[in-house]
């Protein structure tokens, strides 16, 4: 096995190792209070096993290559806050209403494997989302300088751990003071109406066109660069159509409590904000663009039927 190969196939192993015992503990627990968190030290142990295990027959050490430090700190930085808000997040919250079917929190009958499903998705998650960070932390090319591409993507790498984790406080700051408005139009989410998505989705693609440089075969030709696709691939896929979570949850039927409330604010707020990308003069954009590249689609739209019901797509 290539010495790559090596450093992915073990961070597959981590991988299943910890979520699966956090299953079976969690499983025999009923509880759902450490998903969130197992999910964010996972991201730390693929990290930290690939900054060691990546310098064996390295041209450089981690420690003496400035891309490899830069990207393990970034990725590093952008995990560490996660883990942070979704830990505090599952304090305040005392629980996740998303696994109350599965284990049997309604009185229904608790259901193993829908529980274990959501541990493999978040297994896949964290191994996808890591993949453009194995492969410049098991890169054998020495390029210890930065280009002004590799400066440019970091820079906006940044840019999006900072919207997100800009979202993240705002959001919380304005739940803290009672919700003020019915609905959140501080900060970012004056722009953007789920700006916490696009952080985590711009992000990803930053880091995978970051991780270009560090292939040993000019990156178009280099398959395991291409693999790190996968990265912001799999983060749309989970924000953008998965249920019960990203957009999936957070708009379609779910808006009915402010169609309910103040129909006419939050009509207006949908015309002139868009859904991911944060941006001034929405409502100029035309329909065919918001719902294609702005990922504004008809599914996401409240839809009341006739008898007061919500009709689900």
């Amino acid at each position: 096995m290539s010495g790559q190969g090596f450093v992915y196939g073990i961070a597959a192993a981590i991988t299943c190792a910890i979520q699966l015992t956090g299953y079976a503990v969690a499983y025999s627990l009923k509880t759902e209070t450490f998903y969130d968190i197992l999910g964010g030290v996972n991201y730390l142990a693929l990290a930290l096993w690939s900054a060691i295990a990546g310098s064996i027959d390295a041209p450089l050490n981690w420690v003496d290559d400035p891309r490899k430090i830069l990207v393990t700190i970034l990725f590093i930085c952008s995990r560490g806050w996660l883990l942070v808000f979704l830990a505090w997040r599952a304090h305040e919250r005392k629980g996740d209403s998303r696994f109350d079917e599965v284990l049997g929190k309604g009185g229904g009958q608790p259901q193993p494997f829908g529980f274990f499903v959501f541990w493999m998705a978040q297994a896949f998650w964290v191994f996808l989302i890591s993949l453009p960070m194995l492969f410049v932390n098991s890169s054998q090319v020495n390029k210890p300088g930065f280009s002004a591409y590799d400066i440019a993507f970091a820079i906006l790498f940044c840019a999006g751990v900072l919207i997100e984790i800009l979202a993240d406080i705002q959001k919380a700051l304005w739940v803290k003071r009672g919700r003020k408005g019915d609905f959140c139009t501080d900060g970012v989410w004056a722009v953007s109406r789920h700006p916490n998505y696009f952080g985590e989705i711009f992000q990803w693609w930053c880091l995978f066109a970051f991780s270009y440089s560090s292939s040993s075969n000019n990156g178009y030709a280099d398959p395991l660069w291409w693999v790190g696709i996968l990265s912001p691939l799999f983060t749309m896929q989970i924000l953008l159509t998965m249920e019960p979570t990203g957009l999936c949850n957070a708009e379609g039927k779910n808006l009915k409590r402010y169609y309910d409330k103040c129909p006419e604010r939050y009509s207006k707020y949908r015309e002139n904000t868009s859904i991911l990308i944060p941006m001034i003069g929405y409502k100029y954009v035309p329909m065919f663009l918001k719902r294609t590249i702005f990922f504004d689609f008809e599914k996401y739209e409240y839809k009341p039927k006739s008898d007061g019901s919500v009709k689900n797509d």
